[in-house]
């Protein structure tokens, strides 16, 4: 048992740390919640069944992060990219989407618009487009022209490069938390009927044009929307003001006005709508 923990959990519940060591003793032996609130109150410290409810999910949660960040050391030290730097930034990362966005540039990737862009040679335009330094972006673009590849066209090129960008863009942990903010904060529960449903569900027709602040909607009605979605009458989503997004990914990625700065407006563009607005919605099911 971590000692780390026992510190952080006392810390959150206001409680000693001696009380939540000798609770979380309990629970590894496999005392039950309502036994240990009864009838181990001397050993510890009289905590109520709220809190060590709150003491058991805490520690698991803890404990998947510590296995996580362990997996995530070994893979970097196996690919041979784990500096000290990267070593301190998983090591002290304390939530699992930290975590996974740190470990998200090299986490091994499926085929992909971007691999697929790198394999037809087109990474070197993404990097300079991406300094979005002034350039003849035409006369750039159509260097990396090589029909053998697929690239016909210097707009190939540029698209190619674009979807590099857009995948470097959806790998910044700091942008991620950027908006990991703005869906927590600002994020609307948008619930709909599904087409051709509307008498078969008819329970949740209260829900078939539906939408309000996720942060503030009531867990109730969360959960009934969605046990519509489970039960395939619904369709929701939990996503904040598309322009609002897409404002802050240019405020964060665009540097200026250049010809190269507007490719990077059209991946930041492009990253948000097909890759990280799937990605935070995804956090946010699972939150809500």
């Amino acid at each position: 048992m971590s000692e780390r923990h026992i510190v952080k959990i006392a810390a959150d519940l206001n409680v000693r740390g001696e009380q939540v060591r000798a609770a979380a003793r309990l629970l590894d032996d496999e005392a039950t919640v309502p036994f240990i609130a009864r009838y181990r109150k001397e050993v510890t410290g009289g905590l109520d069944e709220v809190a060590i409810i709150t003491i058991r999910d805490q520690l698991e949660s803890l404990r998947a992060l510590d296995k996580r960040r362990e997996a995530i050391l070994k893979s970097l030290e196996e690919q041979g990219k784990l500096t000290d730097e990267l070593k301190e930034k998983v090591s002290s990362a304390e939530t699992m989407a930290i975590l996974e966005d740190i470990y998200l540039p090299y986490r091994p990737k499926r085929r992909t618009r971007g691999t697929i862009a790198k394999e037809k040679g087109l990474e070197p335009l993404a990097v300079k487009i991406f300094t979005q330094a002034d350039m003849d972006i035409e006369v750039e673009a159509a260097s990396f022209v090589n029909p053998e590849k697929g690239v016909e066209t210097a707009e190939d090129a540029l698209a190619g490069a674009r979807d590099i960008i857009a995948e470097w863009i959806n790998e910044k942990a700091d942008l991620r938390a950027e908006l990991r903010e703005l869906f927590a904060g600002k994020a609307t529960i948008k619930s709909r009927v599904i087409k051709g449903k509307e008498e078969e569900g008819i329970k949740y027709k209260d829900y078939y044009e539906w939408e309000e602040p996720a942060a503030t909607a009531p867990s109730h009605r969360i959960l009934a929307i969605r046990r519509g979605a489970d039960e395939g009458y619904l369709t929701f989503h939990i996503l904040p003001d598309e322009e609002a997004a897409l404002s802050l990914m240019e405020r964060r990625c665009v540097k200026n006005s250049s010809p190269a700065a507007e490719q990077v407006r059209l991946a930041a563009r492009d990253s948000y709508k097909r890759l990280l607005s799937l990605s935070m919605e995804t956090e946010m099911r699972v939150h809500y």
